[in-house]
């Protein structure tokens, strides 16, 4: 499957405006890839698969989760979080998306990971400060992403938890993991 098919493929399974984000990070994704000597290509393509399950019900991502070995502990937190493991596994499943990486940056473009690979820090960051994302200090990440991915993902985490906190959510363990592992190689560049 060539490129204009695996768009058209991921566009028939996301609505009109989550097409527009995806777009968006993928136009990102590329860019924090060619400022940060990342993979344009691996990033393009990570980027346009990483919402692929994102519309789907969340029954059915659970289903996928629960009947094929994913993370069964993802099921306890916020349903934000599943469509990205089920993402990857359907993306490797449907269009035979085999490359480890790729499917690494879509599995934890949500959660973060500790020790996340560089392109699992631009398809994480750029699904943040796309063009069309707009919440309360965005602008600020998106600054700080001139600058640094680290730092950029850490503004990014702290909003994500400050966000379930006030929600009355329970946090993600990943997560924080994923943001004291960023502060960790923050401090050492």
């Amino acid at each position: 499957m060539n490129r204009d098919q695996l768009m058209e493929a991921v566009q028939r399974e996301v609505p009109g405006k989550r097409w527009i984000h995806t777009l968006g990070v993928m136009e990102t994704a590329v860019k924090l890839a060619k400022r940060y000597g990342g993979d344009p290509i691996k990033a393009d393509l990570a980027a346009l698969l990483h919402d692929y399950c994102k519309a789907w019900p969340v029954d059915r991502q659970a289903e996928i989760i629960r009947e094929n070995g994913l993370p069964q502990d993802l099921l306890d937190y916020d349903k934000e979080l599943w469509h990205a493991h089920a993402g990857a596994w359907v993306v490797r499943q449907r269009h035979g998306i085999d490359d480890d990486e790729v499917l690494d940056a879509i599995r934890y473009h949500t959660s973060g990971r500790v020790g996340m690979t560089l392109l699992d820090k631009i398809v994480c960051l750029a699904d943040y400060i796309e063009p069309n994302r707009d919440f309360p200090g965005v602008h600020n990440i998106r600054e700080i992403a001139e600058h640094s991915l680290e730092k950029a993902l850490i503004a990014g985490f702290d909003s994500t938890i400050r966000f379930l906190i006030e929600q009355g959510k329970k946090i993600y363990p990943l997560t924080v993991l994923a943001r004291n592992s960023l502060v960790d190689e923050a401090k050492s560049l």
